[in-house]
């Protein structure tokens, strides 16, 4: 084809607040950040997809048979693939009536996979977008796709076609850029509100740790924390938390450790905790943006109370910092360990709003964990932490103000 080859970008993602309540339609607190995953594209004249990614196996599919008849069902054999997600998003695109077709894609990511920032939601958001600029849009008498739908497209091909039960928080989070405290209270209308989120202007550096544990096989342990759940909520005959409040969970604590056991019902509080933390969190940063000096101090000392509170509520009620099916590997524990062990031993600058905050990021088990650090002990920590990791373990992280763009 005679069009010029073009070029797309979608950030990573972490999570401030929310662990593992989007999939329940409750609150969370995320923000896109410097890492991402671009794609260099030529749209092809057929309905083949190719894409080349360094380290990866080739993608290589078909969106349509032998006899030109569409071929976008699921296949079992492409479960928990790239090919499984090109395949989804292509289905999904067109049963909204949009068009799709061929593309060859060479594709590299600074988005490190497993490390909790969201490598699969930039890629589906990624993909999304390129059917969408190739095929969609104004060609086809339709309006572009909405950051919204982008997310909500790529939810769908991860949940049905890849096989993971997801939320939308990381999706939407990578779609929309910048910092975003997100109501799924509607699931099909989620509320979106950007908020602005300098660390910097009170002396303080956002960072994650890799522990070097793989999330490759721990669908089975994500699975598991929206199934029970929504366990509980069925137990009041509904499908999700959202639909309940923690008072009426905990009056029939007996009989729900009964029928649905212990860790269910300290999930469920988890859930509620969590989705109330969201709205003070997002409080704190909104009092931060306009507050003076002294004001703003305060604000963030509770901010990072909080964060504290989000990641003991994970680690004790939530359960997701190690995998029952490998005990001895927690990872996760040890960083949360020696980050508050560092937090404990350090005379921190008297400017410090607060001892520092620390919680484990994103779906947990593996991977990485998530802390605040005064900019004047930075480096101290780093080098603490990276002779337990390794050299590159801890990567501060910057608040990307642009979601997934198509690059000029």
């Amino acid at each position: 084809m005679d069009e010029k080859p073009r070029v797309f970008s979608a950030p990573g993602r972490t999570e401030l607040a929310g662990n593992h309540t989007d999939h329940n339609r409750g609150k969370v607190l995320a923000a896109s950040i410097q890492m991402d995953s671009i794609a260099v594209v030529q749209k092809t004249n057929d309905n083949a997809v190719f894409i080349r990614s360094a380290g990866f196996p080739d993608v290589k599919i078909n969106l349509t048979d032998s006899n030109g008849a569409p071929d976008l069902s699921p296949k079992p054999e492409e479960k928990e693939t790239t090919s499984a997600l090109v395949r989804g998003i292509a289905s999904e695109l067109t049963r909204r009536g949009l068009n799709v077709g061929g593309f060859s894609a060479s594709i590299t990511s600074t988005v490190l996979p497993g490390s909790g920032l969201s490598s699969s939601a930039s890629i589906e958001v990624l993909i999304g977008l390129i059917f969408d600029k190739l095929y969609g849009g104004d060609k086809h008498s339709k309006p572009a796709l909405s950051p919204l739908e982008i997310a909500q497209i790529g939810q769908i091909a991860e949940n049905v076609y890849f096989g993971k039960p997801c939320g939308l928080m990381d999706q939407i989070a990578c779609a929309t850029g910048g910092a975003v405290a997100i109501d799924f209270e509607d699931a099909a209308n989620p509320i979106v509100k950007q908020i602005n989120f300098d660390l910097a202007g009170v002396g303080y550096a956002l960072c994650v740790v890799n522990t070097g544990g793989s999330h490759a096989d721990l669908t089975a342990d994500y699975a598991l924390i929206p199934a029970e759940m929504k366990a509980v909520a069925a137990f009041f005959g509904k499908s999700v938390l959202r639909e309940i409040d923690k008072k009426t969970v905990l009056s029939n604590a007996v009989q729900i450790r009964k029928a649905l056991g212990d860790r269910a019902l300290l999930r469920s509080i988890h859930f509620f905790d969590e989705n109330l933390r969201v709205d003070l969190m997002t409080n704190a940063l909104t009092e931060m943006e306009n507050a003076a000096d002294t004001d703003k101090i305060k604000a963030f000392k509770s901010y990072l109370e909080l964060v504290n509170e989000s990641g003991d509520s994970s680690w004790e009620l939530l359960q997701n910092v190690f995998s029952l099916n490998d005990p001895a590997a927690q990872g996760i524990s040890v960083a949360l360990a020696l980050t508050k062990d560092f937090f404990r031993s350090q005379k921190l600058p008297s400017a410090c709003a607060a001892k520092a905050a620390c919680r484990v990021h994103g779906g947990g088990f593996a991977g990485t964990i998530q802390a605040y650090i005064p900019l004047d002990v930075m480096d101290v920590y780093r080098t603490n932490i990276e002779a337990v990791f390794g050299a590159g373990a801890v990567t501060p992280l910057q608040i990307r103000p642009v979601g997934a763009v198509e690059l000029f």
